[in-house]
């Protein structure tokens, strides 16, 4: 039986210190955050098990997964539905693998990545329709899930396949007890069809929602956490996070605090976007010194240094200025100097998200050693932005009201 969690409800009960609370935004508790004129954030619910994925419903309630922890079997699924000013949560799933994405597939039900495996079900009756679609009982076999990125990260593209991110298992394909790799020698967790730190591409049957057949999209991706299809054009685009421990590889480097850069990069099929052999604008990793890295495809524009996007979307909604239609808003997990924050990549003159970087959200501290932790940043039915935020367990709410 599904199980009603109303400890959560912080519209209707309150909330603790924790959040900060200053004033109320909308029928929300407000969060001490910092926001261009006329935006605020509000407090949907706080005391949550690590939440990472959101999934706004056309009717105003939201799928939520909480990961519960980096062991395996904690995880749960929850459906927050509105009442009045505030939310009731229900617990749909429990005991799951470190849940991560969600996402509304194109037949109407729910999708949801736990490690491993990706399984369906439809909300009338969770329990009764859930269905293993890759790993698990399904026919396919099970998703790597291993080594340092072994969450599932996941949407449908623009022709309705699902895009799934197989994460590297190692920081820059160090071996053992962090042994530099072989300058001379490939990766070998990245090569092959069944290599990791990279795109699969599982081409679907609609209405059934079965996968065809699936293969490697592209290749050279750390860990694709945040990906987002353009509303426009149709394309794939993904967010990388850079690797770790540059300074140990470049003696001269006091730190790596600005090395190497996050990445955005425009999906093509076929690509190597150059992991672990190159890093920024496709310059040698200092493990591979001799790489031509002309060879592999360079980010389409460089992020903050360890600033970790893991949640972005294309905003198409009217509730915020028009100036950020289309713009590609992008949560900064990171606990470094330029994490901790929500920014919007402004579109250029061809609707890429190349213009100017503006801050949704910064200023955000919880304390006075802990910051905000922006996961999933989802689009509502009402134009507004919903957030998790997993170090502080926070459901977030961003809206406008013109000041």
């Amino acid at each position: 039986m599904p199980h009603v969690r109303a400890l959560a409800l912080v519209a209707a009960l309150g909330i603790s210190g924790s959040a900060a609370a200053a004033g109320m935004c909308g029928s929300l508790p407000r969060l001490d955050v910092t926001t261009p004129p006329g935006f605020c954030m509000g407090v949907i619910a706080e005391k949550l098990h690590f939440p990472r994925g959101i999934l706004p419903l056309p009717n105003g309630d939201l799928v939520v997964t909480e990961m519960g922890g980096w062991v395996g079997g904690q995880g749960a699924v929850s459906l927050f539905k509105r009442s009045g000013d505030g939310y009731v949560q229900t617990v749909l799933f429990k005991g799951l693998n470190r849940p991560h994405a969600v996402q509304l597939g194109p037949d109407g039900l729910v999708y949801v990545g736990e490690v491993g495996r990706i399984f369906r079900f439809a909300l009338r009756d969770p329990a009764g329709t859930a269905v293993d679609v890759i790993g698990g009982k399904s026919s396919l076999p099970p998703l790597p899930g291993r080594g340092l990125h072994a969450l599932t990260s996941m949407l449908f593209d623009a022709d309705r396949n699902l895009i799934v991110s197989i994460g590297s298992s190692s920081d820059h394909c160090e071996g053992a007890e962090n042994a530099a790799p072989l300058a001379g020698q490939p990766c070998a967790e990245g090569e092959g069809k069944e290599g990791i730190g990279l795109l699969r591409k599982y081409v679907m049957r609609w209405p059934a929602g079965a996968v065809v057949s699936w293969d490697v999209l592209a290749r050279g991706l750390r860990n694709s956490v945040a990906m987002a299809v353009h509303p426009v054009t149709g394309a794939l685009w993904q967010a990388d996070n850079g690797r770790d421990a540059m300074q140990a590889a470049i003696p001269t480097l006091k730190n790596d605090n600005e090395l190497p850069h996050d990445e955005l990069n425009l999906v093509e099929r076929g690509a190597h976007y150059g992991w672990p052999y190159c890093y920024d604008s496709n310059v040698a990793s200092p493990e591979y010194p001799a790489t031509k890295c002309a060879a592999y495809r360079a980010p389409a524009r460089l992020l903050p240094a360890h600033a970790a996007p893991l949640g972005m979307l294309f905003y198409t909604g009217k509730a915020f200025p028009p100036q950020y239609q289309r713009s590609l808003i992008v949560g900064l997990h990171g606990y470094r100097q330029h994490g901790h924050r929500i920014v919007a990549l402004m579109p250029d003159k061809a609707g890429a998200p190349l213009g100017k970087m503006v801050d949704l959200v910064s200023g955000w501290r919880t304390g006075p050693h802990s910051t905000g932790a922006p996961v999933d940043v989802r689009q509502g039915a009402d134009g507004f932005l919903y957030i998790a935020d997993d170090r502080n367990g926070m459901l977030l709410r961003l809206q406008y009201a013109a000041p």
